[in-house]
């Protein structure tokens, strides 16, 4: 059992995070200070969360005196001298490294001692974060999924110095909050992003050599996925990669993005615009194919000099499939990942993986690795060297073994 307790919790940040991490910390009878630099925006959340609590006395999931409860554990501050007693304060602002790295000087020089502080970033390096303060074995990450308060996966990020006991902390402030926790080690992406991103890449280029986004999506969702990864996108917002590349500089002119900025372009940022890779019709969540965006597919991948050809879903599955269990074996290598079971758990919580297969590397493993390793090589011989078999699969199928017998990064 962690020696350091966590009474007193503040959050930084009221957008979409910070509200669902405060709600996730309030329902958990954590008491919460609240700080965002726009006091309307900071009012708004507050708002937000009353709300939520109010539909769920609605809907009979709590009491009216729980949901007091609750609204009365979150106190709005208006300064950071107001969080000097907290024992965690987690920030939630976006993806900046700079940004964050000036709040965390700020809270370094503001906080007890004794205090922990937590990122909510989904790939930013914590250790460039911890090391603007005199602390850094009291800084990780706590990469909470959105919605906060309903996904149920945390990313527990460990540091290069990260205590412990911090670490236990952290693991036993899940659990309080009804989360499956996974602690993973840092790298740009963790586990979770780490893996979509190589995923996606792949969907994404098949967009250009002939795929259209619903037979994508179809395919996938087929397979069991909660959704594909073009209708991911529509719900989470095609814009935040799009302005994410726009502030970082770079990126922008990758071949597998290009799609995505024609979409932005147009305004077509998603679910929430009713219009992204598909169509929403008017106070509705359903997906509607949108001919539309075939032809810009077409358009782009056309002018970018593809000659295009027909994928089938069983080529959508395999290359999806395979990119996430090559980059899941080399995590796993790296010891960013304890064991296959924790990537599995991410994938299942916080990525829609059917829950039925187990996740991806339970399903590799039911594979049969030399066959991945197969496979693997023949996608290497058709697409480039970036489908090179993960030295883990290449030993692992060598000797027999299962993904599932590496601990700790080792067979």
């Amino acid at each position: 059992m962690s020696t350091i307790s966590l009474q007193l919790a503040a959050v930084i940040g009221a957008g979409t995070m910070g509200r669902g991490i405060v709600m996730s910390l309030a329902n958990a009878g954590v008491q919460v200070l609240w700080l965002d630099n726009n006091p309307q925006m900071l009012e708004q959340a507050l708002g937000v969360v009353a709300d939520t609590n109010a539909h769920n006395v609605r809907q009979g999931r709590i009491s009216e005196a729980e949901a007091a409860e609750r609204l009365a554990r979150v106190r709005a501050v208006d300064g950071y001298a107001a969080l000097a007693d907290a024992d965690l304060v987690i920030e939630a602002v976006y993806e900046n490294l700079e940004l964050k790295q000036s709040i965390f000087r700020e809270l370094d020089k503001t906080l007890k001692p004794t205090a922990i502080l937590a990122s909510n970033t989904s790939a930013l390096d914590i250790d460039a974060i911890a090391a603007v303060t005199a602390r850094p074995g009291q800084v990780l990450g706590l990469h909470f999924f959105s919605p906060a308060h309903i996904m149920k996966l945390l990313e527990i990020v460990r540091g290069a110095h990260t205590d412990k006991a911090v670490l236990q902390a952290a693991v036993e402030l899940g659990q309080r909050m009804g989360k499956v926790s996974v602690v993973a080690g840092n790298c740009d992406g963790f586990i979770g992003n780490r893996m979509l991103a190589t995923y996606v890449r792949e969907a994404r280029a098949m967009l250009l050599e002939g795929a259209y986004p619903h037979q994508v999506d179809a395919a996938l969702q087929g397979f069991g996925f909660a959704m594909g990864p073009f209708r991911m996108y529509d719900v989470v917002g095609i814009d935040l990669e799009w302005r994410a590349r726009q502030l970082a500089g770079e990126g922008q002119d990758a071949a597998e993005v290009q799609v995505d900025n024609r979409l932005c372009e147009l305004g077509r940022f998603g679910q929430k615009a009713r219009m992204g890779y598909y169509r929403y019709a008017e106070g509705s969540r359903q997906a509607e194919h949108d001919p539309e965006v075939d032809a810009l597919v077409l358009e782009v991948s056309e002018s970018l000099g593809y000659t295009r050809r027909e994928i089938g879903p069983e080529e959508i599955l395999e290359r999806c499939l395979l990119a996430l269990v090559n980059e899941g074996a080399k995590i796993l290598d790296e010891g960013i990942a304890a064991s296959s079971h924790d990537v599995d758990l991410v994938y299942l919580n916080g990525y829609g993986f059917p829950a039925d297969k187990g996740g991806p590397m339970s399903w590799a493993d039911g594979q049969g690795l030399a066959s991945i390793r197969d496979r693997l090589d023949d996608l290497r011989a058709r697409f480039g060297d970036h489908w090179q078999p993960a030295a883990l699969i290449d030993r692992l199928a060598a000797s027999g073994q299962r993904l599932s017998d590496v601990k700790e990064g080792r067979a």
